[in-house]
């Protein structure tokens, strides 16, 4: 059966070591658009830290689509609400206090504002704030609103560190949140309906397409899901050994136009 979705991962995936997008890859998106085939970005970012790539790929209107936050929020390009999973203010008060207990930064995101309790503000959080367009709130725990929707809480800091505080976390943790390592350096919890995989799912049905007629291509653990469920699952070349093992197919890394090379090779031969 022939592929009529592509869900394609950003950083480490779609984008170049430089976060920028290769010539090669912008081609691809504009064939594979050509032929009919839906190309949907699937990002732990927000729209705000997608919308100039897609702009670049020629992605615009109600009829294309972005899954962001890591499968919290299924959008369509102009920004249209299709399904949003969000987090309780239990939730992130559990989350920055075991931040606190493990000496780990913490921030959380809305839909347009990264929030921090940490008057130093981690250098991962001014990071994360260029790389999605998103502005930074400092606000203690008590001065956050009790209705305000939380897409995410990140732990945020050196991959040593983090994976120490991954060994810490209380068992209970795993039933309540999607959890995903979004990066060496990003703990991420979510609503635990959120992930990507489960994200695609719920596009591809509203689509009426099927997982056999899905691409889907990652780098990271958080990509896992949404291998698991497409039928055309593709690891970067530069991913985890786990995404490699998932995947039906490896391509290129993200430096050699992977992304290209799979769409050529598997959606458009």
């Amino acid at each position: 059966m022939s592929v009529k979705l592509i869900a394609i991962d950003m950083d480490g995936t779609l984008l170049n070591e430089h976060s920028e997008l290769n010539p090669a890859t912008i081609q691809a998106v504009h064939d594979a658009n050509d032929q009919g085939i839906k190309v949907v970005i699937c990002t732990g970012r927000p729209l705000s830290g997608v919308t100039p790539f897609l702009k670049q790929l020629g992605l615009s209107g109600d009829d294309n689509y972005v899954i962001t936050f890591n499968g919290s929020m299924v959008q369509t390009v102009p920004g249209k609400i299709i399904t949003s999973l969000t987090l309780t203010h239990n939730d992130y008060i559990d989350v920055e206090t075991l931040s606190r207990k493990l000496d780990v930064p913490c921030h959380v995101e809305s839909e347009d504002h990264i929030y921090t309790a940490n008057r130093n503000i981690s250098p991962y959080t001014v990071g994360e704030s260029s790389l999605v367009n998103m502005p930074i709130r400092f606000r203690t725990p008590e001065e956050m609103r009790p209705d305000l929707p939380i897409v995410k809480c990140m732990f945020i800091d050196h991959p040593n560190l983090l994976e120490d505080a991954i060994k810490a976390l209380p068992a209970e943790f795993s039933e309540r949140f999607s959890i995903v390592r979004s990066a060496p350096y990003f703990l991420e919890f979510m609503n635990p309906e959120a992930s990507k995989g489960r994200a695609l799912q719920t596009l591809t049905e509203h689509l009426q397409l099927t997982a056999d007629e899905v691409m889907a291509i990652g780098d990271q653990g958080n990509d896992l899901s949404m291998l698991h469920y497409a039928t055309n699952s593709v690891a970067m070349g530069n991913g985890i050994p786990e995404a490699k093992n998932i995947a039906k197919y490896e391509t290129k890394t993200n430096v050699n136009d992977g992304v290209a090379h799979a769409i050529n090779t598997w959606a458009l031969a």
